[in-house]
């Protein structure tokens, strides 16, 4: 008998019984899915971090005066942990100390390595923009900045100029507006209000440009958004936040070099002594993703965990089932064998029989996991995304729970006496 006959036989017994398939494919599935949903919404999530945290590209790093604080679940212990012991690490290395706007600049002055640099501050974060009658919510973000801002972050003019030195020395009254402030203050039509007087927080600042959409980065918007110059938000906003430094090199391979050079110089610019820590963070964007998606790690492995004690559930509720139908075909494997049917030939239908139930839970599981997950890729504004590694993975791990769950069953089969089998009530 041939294999393809052999597999043909399989799939109709597996047919024969849908209800019985149908539960234990739906089993495996549920596994299967699991494993996918989660991987395929870290996975979109990674590219989200990708976007938001390397607008400067890998050539870029910022100079803060702590980590970012990117964290899930228990992660936020490590907060508490630093808090008890935060009076040993003030003494030591005073970490927690503000950059100020003459240490930024200081540092931006004498910083003479080849590459792109930039001071920005936040003023306020729920700021009200408004315009003759129209206001915004009170939301959005105002932000000091420098000419470089927009370069080194990611941003385009869609109308007017950008800041320039002389905006930023005087510290005039002039700002950028985000797309959606624009598009709200001015009826839809963001290229009117270039050169037009809108009041930040009741302060009246003249348009130079409007920025280019940039869309949402996880359900924040990077359009609702105003930036003035960071000299003007000294003067005007008593925000308290400390500033930060972008510094952009023109070469990936100066990269160690220049955030080396970086980080002494801004060790002088703090005073610190040979013996003291450093009191500032500086974050490579090539880091951030990976420091991010570490973080969530928990996630991943508490997926894998449900998504295989699930499996093991199933290939035991499938080896029971194909046990019951041992049972119920001796009869069908004695006449098979009085008719010169071999034990292997029994072996191999139970044991396809047991693969095709699993490969098909596989299948449905995948496809689930993928649209599901991509569930997530659409709350947070990503492209379509698929875990290749774990598509394959899952189909491998599915075929092989399918071998051996239909293995002791096959080999009950292949060794039934043809005749005994034949008797068999």
């Amino acid at each position: 008998m041939r294999f393809i006959d052999v597999f043909l036989i399989s799939y109709r017994s597996v047919r024969s019984n849908k209800l019985r398939t149908g539960l234990t494919v739906a089993i495996i599935a549920l596994g299967i899915m699991a494993l996918i949903l989660v991987n395929t919404s870290i996975k979109a999530i990674n590219q989200k971090f990708t976007d938001s945290f390397s607008t400067m590209g890998a050539n870029g790093f910022t100079i803060r005066y702590k980590e970012r604080n990117i964290h899930f679940g228990n992660d936020g212990n490590n907060e508490l942990k630093k808090e008890k012991s935060g009076k040993k690490k003030e003494k030591k290395s005073n970490m927690g100390k503000r950059i100020t706007i003459d240490e930024a600049d200081l540092f931006k002055e004498n910083f003479k390595f080849p590459s792109s640099s930039s001071i920005s501050v936040f003023a306020n974060r729920e700021s009200l923009i408004s315009f003759e009658t129209k206001k915004t919510n009170p939301n959005v973000i105002v932000i000091g900045a420098d000419e470089n801002y927009l370069l080194l972050n990611g941003f385009e003019l869609a109308g007017g100029r950008n800041i320039n030195l002389i905006d930023i020395q005087s510290a005039r009254y002039v700002c950028l507006l985000g797309n959606d402030v624009a598009s709200k203050l001015f009826g839809g039509k963001p290229d009117k209000a270039v050169n037009e007087i809108v009041r930040v927080q009741n302060i009246p600042y003249r348009v130079i440009g409007i920025l280019a959409s940039r869309g949402s980065s996880f359900g924040m918007s990077l359009d609702n958004r105003v930036i003035t110059s960071y000299k003007n938000v000294d003067r005007q906003f008593n925000s308290g936040s400390s500033y930060v430094v972008a510094v952009k090199t023109d070469d990936i391979l100066q990269m160690d070099q220049a955030s080396g050079e970086a980080e002494g110089l801004f060790r002088a610019v703090r005073k610190l002594t040979t013996t003291e820590e450093n009191n500032f963070v500086l974050d490579r964007n090539d880091s951030m993703v990976e420091k991010a998606m570490n973080s969530i790690g928990f996630i991943t492995i508490s997926a894998t965990v449900i998504g295989l004690i699930t499996l093991i559930g199933a290939a035991i509720g499938l080896m029971n089932i194909m046990l019951v139908a041992v049972s119920e075909r001796t009869k069908e494997v004695g006449l098979i064998k009085a008719i010169g049917g071999k034990s292997k030939i029994v072996r191999y239908q139970f044991l396809l029989e047991s693969t095709i139930i699993s490969v098909m839970g596989a299948l449905f599981g995948i496809v689930f996991g993928i649209l599901f997950g991509n569930g997530v890729s659409l709350l947070i504004d990503t492209g379509f995304v698929v875990p290749w590694n774990w598509v394959i993975l899952g189909i491998v791990i599915c075929t092989v729970v399918g071998l051996l769950a239909g293995l002791y069953p096959a080999l009950k089969a292949g060794r039934l006496n043809p005749i005994e089998a034949l008797r068999y009530e």
